[in-house]
């Protein structure tokens, strides 16, 4: 299983490369998914001094023959951070394990046998990457330290997934999976974009988006104010 540990916008010493080689334990993440691939670490510094407390944050993505699982925690130094979230990463991984073989009675598929399943679903390659076209390349502007991206607005940070159809109950797991309080996915049945999102308790909200190129404005405010309720 190969370990990658890249800066954003930060250099990462080969002192916390070293690190992180002997702090991931390989063996024992293998252990509960032998499908793992590769293990990506990206490293990022805040240099505001109001948050000098969560100044260093680090993001473990995990990518194997089923569902790509990511933990991330900030902290004073990249060394805490990174034990942050590789605790959040084994939690997040037993939880799939267990959840998986809990499932399997009840004739349901593992992610990881999704392609066998699913005309044209998302691929991945050898790096264990998902496969996908060329993105456009959007001409950036620095300011200081802030990077705008084409014109405007301002862009602080932007992410582009391939994603394959999945039923909302699905797209439930996967929220859980990266621990986010919202979770963007294609409806199977509908083919409409939507999020699912958590509200209080062990309640949920979902929220489906109509492209219809005759809904109004105000419609799609109330998309967007929804997730606040």
């Amino acid at each position: 299983m190969d370990i990658v540990v890249k800066g954003r916008k930060t250099e990462v010493p080969e002192r916390f490369r070293k690190h992180v080689a002997e702090k991931l334990n390989v063996e024992k993440i293998q252990k509960i998914d032998a499908k793992v691939i590769s293990l990506d670490v990206e490293v990022s510094k805040e240099h505001n001094p109001r948050q000098a407390d969560r100044s260093d944050r680090v993001e473990i993505t995990l990518r194997s023959r089923g569902p790509v699982i990511r933990a991330e925690a900030a902290a004073a130094d990249p060394y805490a951070a990174l034990d942050l979230a590789q605790d959040k990463l084994e939690a997040r991984l037993r939880k799939q394990h267990d959840k998986r073989h809990t499932r399997r009675g009840s004739g349901r598929i593992s992610a990881a046998e999704v392609a066998d399943h699913v005309p044209g679903v998302a691929q991945l390659n050898g790096n264990g990457e998902i496969v996908r076209e060329e993105e456009e390349k959007i001409p950036t502007t620095r300011i200081g330290s802030i990077e705008v991206q084409g014109e405007g607005p301002l862009v602080v940070r932007e992410k582009t997934h391939s994603a394959a159809p999945m039923s909302l109950d699905q797209a439930l797991y996967e929220m859980e999976l990266v621990g986010h309080d919202f979770y963007l996915f294609v409806d199977a049945d509908t083919k409409m974009p939507s999020v699912v999102y958590r509200r209080h308790a062990y309640d949920y909200g979902v929220i489906h988006l109509n492209a219809d190129s005759h809904s109004t404005s105000e419609e799609a405010r109330g998309a967007g104010g929804a997730l606040g309720g």
